[in-house]
């Protein structure tokens, strides 16, 4: 039981330290690189409907896939 809270302990300080350090560097949770995109599935959901940013995204997408780049005329 002695090594079992011994090595509990041990993990909380460890947790503790980490979650200081990322609070003093002060910035937010972010997601990975990776995720699902990086094995190919473009949206977590099986939902018909993208939300209203997923669709602002993908509209600038578009217009810049789309657009003529006058520099290289």
């Amino acid at each position: 039981m002695a090594i079992f809270l011994i090595t509990l302990g041990f993990f909380l300080v460890i947790v503790m330290a980490m979650a200081v350090g990322y609070i003093f560097q002060q910035k937010t949770l972010a997601g990975s690189c990776g995720g699902l995109a990086s094995v190919g599935i473009a949206k977590e959901c099986n939902c018909d409907n993208p939300c209203e940013k997923r669709k602002e995204r993908e509209k600038i997408a578009a217009e810049k896939e789309n657009s003529i780049d006058v520099k290289n005329l």
